[in-house]
């Protein structure tokens, strides 16, 4: 460790000491001024010499009074506290990249499925019930009768508002009949594709057991058997998927719930169903709705 020091300049050997030019100046102002009286001293500052050129000196300091900034018994916490910054930055920046892709993804998904929404243009599939076969439902004679009902219904899906969609029914499906919230039969719905502008007509198998009807149920439904128009409702619930054109490219499997609302003229054997409408929900695929 070494200091620059400058040397003091020596004193000129004209220059008075100090002490003498303070004492003749005293003198000076106490007696009257004559034609051999000096003229005044001027100010010390004028007499100053100038500085010699600056010079390089090695000051040597002892080993053991050497200082350490910070301490040798803080350096550790030191060194913690000085990267902590650096850390907490690179923390910031890891967030703000992790959010910028995030949100660059999300705009290339709406931009995907903007774009194509704009050239295949999905529409939903509709559904009606072509006709009904019902058995099991003719003792009606007493509350306390547990009945089983089958019914086997053939159910039309109608594909052809879509040019370019085709649809995939996947299996899993189920097909419900029932009057007045009370439940009758339920069956499988059939796995099958549907190609663009495609109607396909199908044969659901519904059973049903331990089926027993309250009172009031069973009188409104001996007179409405009697009018000739029994109202029953055909629920059904079953996973698609789209397929887009004659590319590989499909959507998620999504469920499809359709409710049709039908009056058939008789509760034994081949009646007429009479479609009162039929409504479609597909959630997921908000351009559905």
């Amino acid at each position: 460790m070494a200091d620059r020091v400058h040397p003091m300049p020596a004193p000129r050997p004209d220059q008075p000491p100090a002490g003498a030019g303070a004492e003749a100046h005293a003198a000076n102002d106490g007696a009257p001024p004559t034609e051999t009286t000096p003229l005044q001293q001027p100010h010390p500052s004028f007499n100053r010499p100038l500085s010699p050129p600056p010079g390089t000196y090695i000051v040597q300091v002892p080993k053991d009074q050497v200082l350490r900034v910070p301490p040798p018994d803080r350096a550790r916490r030191y060194k913690k506290l000085a990267a902590r910054p650096a850390r907490r930055r690179l923390l910031r920046r890891a967030c703000c990249c992790a959010c910028a892709a995030f949100l660059l993804l999300l705009l290339l998904a709406a931009a995907f499925a903007g774009a194509a929404y704009l050239i295949f243009r999905p529409r939903a599939p509709t559904f009606s019930v072509a006709s009904l076969s019902i058995r099991g439902l003719n003792n009606l004679t007493s509350s306390s009768t547990t009945l089983s009902p089958e019914l086997d219904a053939a159910v039309r899906a109608d594909n052809g508002r879509n040019r370019k969609v085709g649809i995939e029914y996947r299996g899993g499906g189920s097909v419900t009949v029932s009057y007045a919230g009370e439940q009758l039969a339920t069956g499988p719905w059939p796995a099958f594709r549907q190609p663009p502008r495609n109607a396909t007509v199908f044969l659901v198998d519904m059973r049903g057991q331990g089926v027993r009807l309250a009172e009031e149920q069973r009188r409104r439904l001996v007179a409405e058997r009697a009018a000739g128009a029994v109202p029953l409702a055909v629920e059904a619930r079953v996973p698609v998927r789209l397929r887009f054109g004659s590319t590989v490219m499909r959507t998620w499997t999504v469920d499809v719930k359709a409710r049709c609302d039908v009056d058939v003229d008789r509760l034994d054997g081949d009646a007429t169903a009479v479609n009162r409408g039929c409504r479609v929900k597909v959630r997921p695929l908000w351009w559905w709705w």
